[in-house]
């Protein structure tokens, strides 16, 4: 029969650490209360899978490369003209569209909050056990034009296949140059009905003749991201403009005072 007193050693030999450092606290509780051996057992299962999720979302959040501190909660929907409430957080909440590989994509001028959205969207999937990956799409293309210089494109892609959810933000400040936007098609077409995009940009479809030089590729790049997509226009007042007029008339209220 194994000796209690090498229980944590047993439980370190079959990386449960959690239990292992948990047990005795646990343990006394048990006693206190008189717990089962069932519910004990239950209980530091509960430890070590809560520790676990802990880790993953650690993990993954880090991974992800999100801009910090953006959150559904904190987004003035009242202010932006087009932010569905209901829509966006059912986006944020349900992975349904992720399984469909579905995009999701993200129009509006400078400053209405879309990068925003993208983080907040992103934030509350990996919570939920997917896992994403944030570009700003200048380094995205940049990535892809080495790996295809070295001749290793498809393996790049390939690697990006492990993110359930691919964040491209500010599409419409890539460079108007074939080389940086063939780079860019592939991934889309590489992506399409195989993995969800999530695109934010500043430039509506008329205009993207704009991101890629050739008119036969930006159609085929359109009709890829637009055949299984949630589309979503924003308009209104920049954020950034906005702060700023609400700190010029605090600075003139406190002159008058």
């Amino acid at each position: 029969m194994a000796d209690a007193a090498t229980l944590p050693l047993l439980l370190r030999q079959l990386r449960l650490p959690t239990m292992a450092g948990c047990y005795e606290e646990v343990m006394d509780r048990a006693t206190t209360h008189g717990w089962s051996v069932a519910t004990t057992l239950a209980t530091l299962c509960e430890y070590e899978l809560a520790e676990r999720e802990r880790r993953r979302l650690e993990r993954h959040l880090k991974e992800a490369r999100l801009p910090t501190g953006k959150t559904l909660e904190a987004f003035d929907f009242q202010a932006i003209d087009g932010a569905d409430r209901n829509q966006l957080s059912a986006l944020a909440c349900e992975t349904g569209w992720i399984d469909q590989a579905r995009n999701l994509l993200l129009f509006g001028p400078s400053g209405v909050g879309k990068s925003h959205l993208a983080a907040a969207i992103s934030h509350a999937l990996i919570e939920q056990g997917l896992r994403v990956r944030h570009y700003a799409a200048s380094v995205l293309v940049q990535e892809l034009q080495t790996a295809k210089q070295a001749l290793r494109l498809s393996d790049a892609l390939s690697k990006l296949d492990k993110y359930r959810l691919l964040v491209i933000d500010d599409i419409g400040y890539v460079k108007r140059s074939e080389a940086e936007t063939s780079v860019l098609f592939e991934l889309i077409a590489h992506r399409y009905e195989a993995g969800s995009l999530l695109i934010t940009s500043n430039q509506p479809f008329s205009a993207w003749d704009a991101i890629f030089p050739d008119d036969m590729m930006a159609v085929a790049a359109i009709d890829r991201l637009i055949h299984h997509a949630h589309v979503v226009e924003l308009s209104g007042e920049s954020y950034r403009k906005r702060a700023h007029s609400e700190q010029r008339k605090k600075t003139k209220t406190a002159s008058a005072v």
